[in-house]
């Protein structure tokens, strides 16, 4: 393989479009489509009584009023269950609109269209709907009370009871040195892309095909649904993502009812209809993530090795299960870490809440396991007095034990082994990177200004790039320019760039030849969707297999014009050349010409494919047996597992006591994603994960009242971390290449999140002397918690007694 081009920090291709704003997003598309708004439950559990449209049904512009009453066939029953699961006894999901109970604020109710969104708006206003409230269940404890059922025939709340266990407990426990129990929290937060979900559908009557924009991370997966739903044929359909502005999960949750109705109502009216989603929408009614109640029960020797492990989560996954438990499978099988635990067992009470769905946001239940095991390696350190960098060093499997067997079962059905890593070489870089030996001279410092300063470390491991499947195809025009299409979806992560990095390097072409389409059905139509640290090792590994053949047949034809044996030839600068030889050539746009056997000609490079251009072999077809014309090819890759990336995270804070403001000054990070295409990119996107890991440990969280009501639905109250609250990130790489695809990548889109409230909550801890048991934290609970230190019996932090 060529590898002038993988490795390198090239500059990512796509920003010259997007920074100049020639973006082309979902509301760019379709001036002139008619404009979807909805009418969403103003309460969170209530049934329906009453809709009355009569007060909107003067307003001009108005086209046409939906209700539950308007669906029919497929697309009235309820909305499917994504990823069914054996433990996932009580699945449950909402429908495109509200049959009979809304079950959280923000369900859609009623739709309308008109000519504009302010009409629809005016004419949603007007309608006035009757209900009659029910008894609201909000957060995990209310959950497991279960004085009031979210959904009647679920009496417990309980959707699923799922667990993994790895040899036997009791006895294990019972055995330990020392046993250790606690309990900690996680809070509701949420992905807030700066652009909400968004839907143009546009309705062919002439050959009854529908082609739609979504802003999505799964445009073929989209399609079926909507071929399903709608009852077109799946060849009638096509599904594009234009560019997508940010992601980070919500976006791979599918389909949303507006991702239905918009398209029913662009048929029926047989004109164009657009939606774009509010941002008051987007905090009420897309997805949440991350909220968990932890016990954890651990076993340790004297030299700080865990001896068993046993921990219960209650997970809140909102209304309804469309996503299935793969949050929770998450956390329990990404829990355990770098670590050796030689006995184990986790079991998830996935519970039903009044409150917004939760499905994958970045990290997707990776930060919440990092936090139950990091934190109980601060908890054994603390209880023997270590080192915590010693307590984890004693702890982890050591790289002459890989590939590493945990005997759990990860999300994709496959077995959790991890392929290849050195995880006491993370340990020992984190160490050197942050000065973890040396912080006594920065804390002293510190103290001369008032400060109190703190360190803390977390580790994980990462399981990216699931199947089953991605899919690539490269094509060589005649003009030079190389094609290549994906079908999984971007929102940001540069994959024009790194795709065209893998086939500009393996085709030994220059990447300016290279153009890349991704999330276009049209293009590419069998694909899963970008999620789980993916793109890099399924579309990847694709593209480069793709490129392979193209690259094959390259060879072959050229070898025939310049005499030469296949083997005997290589491709520089799109030239095909004899190796050694470099006049002895071919341009491979020329070969692509070649390929193509013509009988017309419509340009001088044409001529030289037809039938009387040379000589020709009389004993042999123009098209090779099994063969076909073009220089082009299409190749999938589906891997037998899951490949495991891995990485150390390390926090500085510094707090003001006279405030309890939580300033963290700097942050290390080693990272482990196997063989990097581009530097430059991944350290984007950990730079990137690490403002959402602050983001997630001291700012972000999903406010509910007892009411269900959400109470800071807005930027103006839900608060995020600006530039001024991202700490400086100092980076390491190790590579420890996969052996599981020939690329030997592993993802690392989700890295940089996955130990940021673990690894500053250590620090805070560090810092004030005092256990952190929630994340996250503000200054006023940590004001709350200093204070309430004083009495030696009760110490609140998020409704915890310890």
């Amino acid at each position: 393989m060529t590898t002038k081009l993988f490795g390198e920090p090239v500059r990512r291709r796509e920003d010259a479009r997007l920074i100049v704003g020639a973006g082309r997003y979902v509301d760019d598309i379709g001036a002139g489509a008619y404009a979807a708004a909805f009418v969403r439950s103003p309460v969170a559990h209530a049934r329906v009584l009453d809709i009355d449209v009569t007060a909107a049904l003067d307003v001009e512009g108005l086209l046409a009023i939906y209700t539950y009453e308007d669906l029919a066939g497929p697309l009235a029953e309820p909305l499917p269950v994504l990823i069914p699961h054996p433990q996932l006894t009580a699945p449950r999901t909402g429908y495109p609109l509200v049959k009979d109970v809304a079950h959280h604020v923000g369900e859609p109710v009623v739709m309308v269209v008109a000519t504009d969104r302010y009409v629809a708006e005016d004419a949603a206003a007007l309608i006035a709907v009757r209900y009659e409230e029910l008894p609201v269940v909000v957060g995990v404890d209310a959950a497991r009370a279960a004085v009031h059922a979210v959904h009647p025939d679920v009496p417990d709340n309980v959707a699923a009871r799922y667990g993994q266990q790895t040899g036997d407990v009791e006895p294990a426990l019972a055995a330990s040195r020392h046993t250790l129990s606690f309990t900690q929290y996680v809070e509701r937060s949420a992905s807030t892309p700066m652009e909400g979900k968004g839907v143009h559908a546009r309705w062919d009557d002439a050959d009854s095909s529908l082609r739609v924009y979504t802003s999505t991370q799964a445009a073929t997966s989209v399609r079926a649904a909507i071929a399903a739903k709608l009852q077109l044929s799946l060849e009638k359909v096509e599904v594009v993502a234009p560019d997508v502005g940010g992601g980070f999960g919500v976006k791979i949750m599918h389909p949303w009812p507006e991702e239905l109705l918009v398209p029913m109502a662009a048929i029926a009216l047989r004109h164009e209809v657009k939606w774009t989603e509010d941002r008051r929408e987007h905090f009420v009614s897309s997805a949440h993530e991350r909220q968990q109640r932890q016990e954890i029960t651990v076993g340790y020797d004297d030299d700080g090795r865990v001896t068993a492990l046993d921990v219960r989560i209650w997970h809140d996954n909102g209304a309804y299960t469309p996503y299935g438990i793969i949050v929770p499978i998450v956390t329990a099988t990404q829990l355990v870490g770098p670590y050796a635990v030689p006995v184990y067992r986790v079991q998830v009470d996935s519970l039903y809440t009044n409150t917004v769905i939760v499905t994958p946001y970045r990290g997707a239940g990776r930060p919440q396991g990092c936090f139950a095991m990091e934190r109980t390696m601060d908890r054994i350190a603390q209880e023997r007095g270590l080192d915590r960098a010693e307590v984890r060093a004693r702890n982890l499997i050591r790289a002459d034990q890989l590939p590493y067997d945990q005997h759990l079962t990860f999300q994709d059905g496959r077995p959790v082994v991890y392929d290849s890593g050195d995880y006491p070489g993370l340990l020992a870089k984190l160490t050197a990177l942050v000065g973890w030996h040396d912080v006594a001279e920065r804390r002293a410092e510190a103290a001369t200004r008032g400060k109190r300063l703190g360190i803390g470390m977390a580790m994980y491991v990462e399981g990216t790039g699931p199947g089953p499947y991605e899919g690539g195809h490269v094509q060589v025009l005649g003009s030079g320019k190389v094609l290549v299409s994906t079908g999984l979806t971007s929102q940001g992560q540069g994959h024009e760039t790194v795709f065209a990095q893998i086939v500009a390097g393996e085709l030994g072409v220059p990447i300016e030849d290279v153009e890349v389409t991704t999330g276009d059905t049209r293009r590419f139509g069998y694909a899963v969707g970008t999620f789980a640290s993916r793109a890099a090792v399924m579309s990847g590994n694709a593209v480069a297999l793709a490129a392979r053949g193209v690259r094959e047949k390259a060879l072959r034809i050229a070898a025939d014009v310049l005499e030469a044996e296949p083997g005997d030839l290589e491709i520089e600068s799109g030239l095909v050349q004899v190796k050694g030889v470099p006049g002895t050539s071919i341009p491979l746009r020329t070969v692509a010409v070649l390929s193509n056997p013509l009988r017309y000609a419509f340009d001088e490079a044409a001529k030289q494919a037809t039938q009387f251009a040379g000589p020709g072999d009389d004993a042999r077809p123009p098209v090779a047996v099994g063969d076909a014309p073009g220089l082009e090819h299409t190749d999938y890759y589906s891997p037998i597992r899951s490949t495991f990336a891995s990485g150390a995270h390390a926090a500085v804070v510094e707090i003001d006591p006279a405030t309890w403001e939580i300033d963290v000054v700097s942050y290390a990070v080693v990272h482990d994603c196997g063989n990097v295409v581009n530097p430059m990119i991944v350290e984007g996107q950990v730079h990137g994960g690490v403002a959402q890991g602050v983001g997630g440990a001291l700012y972000e969280r999903m406010a509910y009242d007892a009411d269900g009501q959400l109470q800071n639905a807005s930027f103006m109250d839900f608060l995020m971390p600006f530039a001024s609250e991202v700490p400086p990130v100092l980076i390491d790489h190790q590579q420890t290449p996969s052996p599981l695809n020939p690329l030997g990548i592993k993802g690392a889109g989700e890295a940089g999140v996955i130990p940021g409230s673990a690894a500053i909550a250590s620090a805070i801890e560090d810092a004030v002397g005092l256990r952190i048991a929630a994340m996250p934290i503000s200054p006023s609970e940590l004001y709350d918690l200093v204070r309430s230190a004083a009495d030696p019996v009760t110490n609140v932090q998020a409704g915890e007694t310890a």
